[in-house]
């Protein structure tokens, strides 16, 4: 009992602005038992191109960055600063999902498949994990609790967004320098005005997702003039 008190006290030291995520979800976990608790979410499912990257993140408890929040809320600026304070502070693992998992498992199938990797190849073993979204990867070494918005509600959650979304988009950069015609930089894969034209203008890359709709639909096309000439 002393030591459930002593950490929900503790939780008080990181009091929420309103409207930020808190400590509340891995302090109920761990007055529940779990002494590490992790948080998991991803970057990139929506984008036409470049892979999905998961973020699992155990924070350490006495050392959480202030600020932290769904990653999509702050600017590239204080992404890259909050993920340097991160990884400098916690407990962190990465995994990326590339195309062709993506194509083999369906993007659902590919996110769900690194979030379970992620949290193994995290460096100890955790005892709960917050994922974000609706559903808990099959796979996990331990049990998972689903948060729909989970970024804006825990803080390890939130950490995880802000290390997937900046690995990911460093990434991109690196697809940018290996295929400078498409911008990748800039848009990130996503499908942006200056994407589909690229796209139309030179066709799909290595980097694009040959199932989703508008990469599939010009692999189509391609495919039938090729048939038909």
């Amino acid at each position: 009992m002393a030591r459930i008190k002593t950490e929900a006290a503790s939780a008080e030291l990181f009091a929420p602005e309103a409207g930020f995520p808190d400590f509340s979800h891995e302090e109920m976990l761990m007055a529940r038992g779990a002494l590490l608790v992790a948080g998991v979410d991803e970057a990139g499912r929506g984008p036409l191109a470049g892979p999905v990257v998961v973020a699992a993140v155990r924070l350490d408890p006495d050392r959480i960055p202030a600020g932290l929040n769904d990653s999509k809320k702050l600017t590239p600026e204080r992404r890259d600063a909050l993920y340097e304070e991160i990884v400098a502070s916690a407990e962190i693992a990465i995994v990326s999902a590339p195309p062709s998992d993506i194509l083999a498992l369906n993007i659902r199938g590919a996110t769900l498949a690194a979030m379970a990797r992620a949290v193994r190849a995290l460096p100890r073993p955790v005892d709960r994990v917050l994922v974000d979204g609706r559903d808990v990867p099959p796979g996990l070494p331990c049990p998972g609790v689903a948060l729909i918005g989970g970024d804006g509600r825990s803080v390890s959650i939130a950490a995880a967004s802000i290390v997937a979304k900046v690995t990911r988009d460093r990434m991109c950069a690196i697809m940018d320098c290996d295929a400078p015609h498409f911008g990748f930089a800039g848009h990130k894969g996503y499908s942006t005005a200056a994407h589909l034209a690229a796209l139309d203008r030179h066709g799909p890359c290595r980097h694009h997702r040959s199932e989703f709709a508008p990469v599939a639909a010009l692999l189509v096309r391609k495919t039938t003039l090729v048939v038909a000439g």
